[in-house]
């Protein structure tokens, strides 16, 4: 009977330690959706994208709005209580000239204000200064 014991622990010893070390846990695994940051890209261009002024992948939260990232990222002046950016980086427009600041978000003009578009991770937003008729 003690021998049949033995040979029934000896067995399971060597069960147990057939089992592989690389099985990981799922803490242990990368969580590819929570590690990805929260960001937006701008881009700061004029005359339709021919010249680039300034490019930059920021940070956002939830509520971020256009206006938000341009005031934490860059040098901006607006007009009209805070709802249209009237200079970017120095660069500002001017009515004689008939020149402005436009902005597009993933390719597409934006039909609201700065201040009115909240933005979501991944999103694209390009200023671009150039001649209006």
């Amino acid at each position: 009977m003690k021998k049949l014991i033995l040979v029934f622990a000896a067995l399971m010893m060597l069960m147990a330690g057939c089992g592989t070390s690389e099985t990981k846990k799922a803490s242990d695994q990368p969580k590819t959706e929570e590690n990805k940051k929260e960001e937006v890209t701008v881009q700061i261009t004029k005359d339709n994208g021919k010249e680039k002024v300034a490019e930059k992948k920021v940070a956002i939260t939830e509520e971020t709005t256009i206006m938000d990232v341009m005031k934490d990222n860059f040098k901006i002046e607006t007009q009209f209580d805070d709802s249209f950016i009237s200079s970017i980086e120095g660069i500002a427009g001017n009515e004689q000239d008939k020149t402005s600041w436009f902005f597009s978000v993933n390719g597409e003009e934006a039909m609201k204000g700065a201040k009115e578009i909240t933005l979501k991770p991944g999103d694209t937003v390009e200023f671009d200064f150039h001649k209006y008729e």
